[in-house]
Parts: C-alpha cells; structure tokens; sequence
C-alpha cells in the first residue's frame, strides 16, 4: 500500500493552471480517499473529468476532529489495496492541515507517502514576500483575545529584528480587516509587512510594505484568504 498526498487548487478554477499530470494518474489509481471534506473532495474529483463514477469511491473524513484510531482503522481496512489517497479543503495535505495524522500513522507502520506536488499558500506567500526562506516559522491562528494578540504581534516584531526570521499567521477571513489593523497598532513603523492575498487567482496578489506606508494604503480584505508574514 501507498499513501498518496494529492493537492487541491487553492482558489477557484484554477485547476488546469497549478495541477501537474501527475495528479490526475493518482486519482485514477486511488479508490479510497481520506478527506477533510467529502463535497469538496467529490466535486474536485468530479471536475478533473476523468471519467472516474465517484459513487465508486469510498470516503472518509479526516479533519481536526479525527482520532487515531479512526484513521487507523480506515487504513487498516483498505490495507490490501495499492493507493489510498488524502484530499485537503485546500492545497497540500500535511501542510498546516490534518492530513499530518494519516502521514504520522503510516510512518509509524512502514508504509510508503508519496506527496505530490501543488499549491501551497504558505509557500508561495513566502516566495513572493522577499523575506527569508532560510529560516521561518508558520503559526497558524494568533490568539483572539486583543491584548495577547497584541503581545504575540509584538514579540514576533521584536523578533524579526533580532534575528532577521521570517513569521507567517493567518486569520479567518471575515476578520482580515482587523488583522491588519492589530498588526499596524502593534509594529514598529518601519515593519516589513507582507500580505498574500487570494494566492493563485486572478484577482490575488502579493505584496510587502512597511507598517506606516500599509496605514495608509489600507487594503479590503474583508473575506478573501490571506496569509500575513512579518519579515526583513
């Protein structure tokens, strides 16, 4: 058995531009999938139009909620098949995502994880920031609560100009606008700040700025995915 980590476009219709071939001769393969959404993962099935009949398909969810045992027991019990595919909401499984969990177990029994290539956010939002890639740290959600939230943006700020590190977070969409703003009141003027926003659509972009020049050139952001890096 193999365990395939297949990427999934991270903005809408743009399969046939950041997917390799590679990817549709794996789905052709797998019959059994371990998904973070079972709609999502039957519709981008769906729409790489390979003639594959989904009702066919098994599936089963792996999302933040899945247990080991859970996952176990799907892998166990499909054992004697050649591929079971992991399918993200977005992008590449394992990276800042559950996917992590059936690598971690079919590690730990001997079985082989072939990632495939793809769109992954977080690298291409530090690719195109300008900071380091030599040494960085994703972290995921920052506190909700503002005055912890303000001590994080404010060590990651020192950080930054202590060791030249580069610091990506992310927000849930609809409080972007916030982010931002909690970012600016927290930094130091002179901060590089970089926003990728809506990565790989045509509407996305990704740019880095100073604190001061990013107070005054606000951008909406209200409900589009981005990752915010802090860097040099």
């Amino acid at each position: 058995m193999k365990l395939v980590l297949i990427p999934c476009p991270i903005s809408e219709n743009t399969a046939s531009d950041v997917l390799t071939a590679d990817i549709s001769k794996y789905v052709l393969l797998c019959k059994h999938y371990l998904v973070e959404n079972i709609r999502t993962a039957r519709r981008f099935i769906s729409e790489l139009k390979l003639g594959i009949n989904i009702d066919e398909l098994t599936f089963a969810i792996l999302d933040k909620d899945s247990t080991k045992s859970e996952i176990s027991s799907f892998i166990s019990a499909h054992k004697q098949e050649e591929f079971i595919g992991v399918l993200s909401e977005a992008g590449c499984p394992g990276i800042a995502d559950p996917g992590a969990l059936a690598v971690s177990i079919a590690q730990e029994i001997n079985i082989e994880v072939i990632p495939l290539v793809g769109p992954s956010s977080i690298l291409l939002a530090l690719m195109g920031s300008g900071f380091s890639g030599q040494n960085f740290t994703f972290h995921g959600y920052l506190p909700i609560d503002k005055d912890l939230k303000a001590k994080k943006l404010n060590l990651l700020a020192r950080e930054v100009e202590k060791t030249g590190f580069t610091h990506l977070f992310i927000e849930t969409p609809f409080r972007n606008n916030g982010m931002l703003e909690d970012i600016i009141n927290n930094s130091p003027a002179n901060l590089l700040i970089c926003i990728a926003c809506d990565v790989t659509s045509p509407s996305g972009f990704i740019k880095t700025k100073s604190a001061q020049t990013w107070k005054n050139e606000l951008p909406d952001l209200h409900k589009r995915p981005c990752i915010f890096l802090l860097g040099q």
